[in-house]
């Protein structure tokens, strides 16, 4: 099985820590950009025939905020061009300063039957800092539309003047109000972004701080009964999104629209952050692919160490072995031993413990090095 994401590049407004390519002042051309991402699906249909998709992704950006009968058309044209498994997990994220009864009716009239709820923050004043458009009145209502519906709702960790109890106010009213799956990130500033000046000037949080409103996020999470299956991601049993679990276990998927990336037959590729190029590329009839590798054999273990360490699972040797046709506990002993205090072993798993999830990009690393 695979996936298929689809970028859809629009939103009201620019978050303050926003690096994804959106555009919120071009929502005008949404009618037009859907027609060319539907142009893409029919451009890679031959190409993809012997595939089977359990998963539909729609993210961004902000997909509710453009006309939700171009979203129920992009569910169409999946089904139309694609094998889109009939028990498919169909996602679409939303911004709760976006969505109606009528469009939460029409999405899952169409098939979508997951939603993913950018809450971010329960407190007020810290939505308007990180440029989010809605409130916390508005994340209610928008839960309340969805009340009897699988969703799931992110939770941004490190903002400015955040601490470990609004973390967990957040927790609790993503879970009072009926989500299934909880993400909790922490915030990234990237160069570029107007919450990089806050970064530079001292303004965020610092790391010990961050790992403390981990800490007591993850423990108000298990004590909710949400367990953790990835260093950021949590759900009750049974709703973990099968879409990331195909990202994290390095399966296969396809991207449609500006930036969306793909991995298909071990060959990674992405399209042009640029819309004008897009719709170039799409109009003359060319694919937008800007950047394609084709990663060998030692490229793909390094990444299904690096995505496996990062699950709670972690590395199932029997697999490791079928891929790659060696012992992991052969070839990494060194790290093995070297990690031995933050990693657990047993004859079937090799897992980062649970009290070192947060920080395992260290242990990665003395992993990735021991392959130098």
């Amino acid at each position: 099985m695979a996936g298929i994401y689809v970028h859809i590049p629009f939103c009201k407004a620019k978050c303050r820590y926003c690096d994804f390519a959106s555009f919120p002042e071009k929502l005008y051309l949404a009618e037009s950009y859907m027609a060319c991402v539907y142009r893409e699906m029919a451009m890679r249909k031959e190409e993809l025939k012997g595939y089977n998709f359990d998963t539909l992704y729609i993210g961004g950006g902000t997909p509710s905020v453009v006309d939700e009968n171009y979203i129920a058309m992009l569910v169409a044209a999946a089904k139309k061009n694609f094998s889109l498994s009939p028990s498919a997990e169909i996602t679409i994220e939303i911004n709760p300063g976006t969505v109606s009864a009528g469009k939460i009716d029409l999405y899952s009239k169409c098939g979508i039957n997951r939603f993913s709820v950018g809450l971010q923050t329960a407190i007020d004043s810290q939505l308007a800092e990180i440029g989010r458009i809605h409130t916390l009145n508005q994340f209610v209502t928008c839960a309340k539309l969805l009340k009897g519906k699988n969703f799931s709702v992110d939770v941004m960790i490190g903002l400015k003047g955040q601490t470990p109890d609004d973390v967990i106010k957040t927790i609790e009213v993503a879970a009072a109000f009926g989500a299934s799956h909880i993400s909790m990130y922490a915030l990234s500033p990237e160069d570029g972004t107007p919450i990089y000046t806050d970064y530079l000037n001292g303004e965020l949080p610092d790391a010990d701080e961050v790992a403390d409103m981990y800490a007591a996020g993850y423990k108000k999470l298990e004590e909710l009964g949400f367990h953790r299956y990835e260093v950021s991601n949590f759900a009750k049993k049974g709703k973990e999104s099968r879409h990331n679990l195909n990202y994290w276990k390095r399966g296969e998927y396809i991207g449609f629209g500006v930036s969306a990336s793909s991995h298909i037959g071990n060959v990674r590729f992405t399209n042009t952050f640029g819309l004008d190029e897009y719709f170039k590329c799409l109009l003359s009839g060319n694919l937008a692919v800007v950047d394609r590798e084709t990663v060998d054999k030692d490229g793909q273990e390094e990444e299904f160490i690096m995505l496996a360490l990062r699950t709670s699972a972690g590395i199932d040797r029997e697999e490791y072995t079928r891929l790659f046709g060696k012992d992991f506990i052969s070839e990494y002993k060194d790290a093995i031993n070297k990690m031995n205090g933050y990693i657990e072993v047993t004859p079937r798993r090799i897992k980062i413990k649970d009290e070192y999830l947060f920080v395992q990009n260290t242990i990665i690393i003395e992993f990735l090095r021991n392959r130098l």
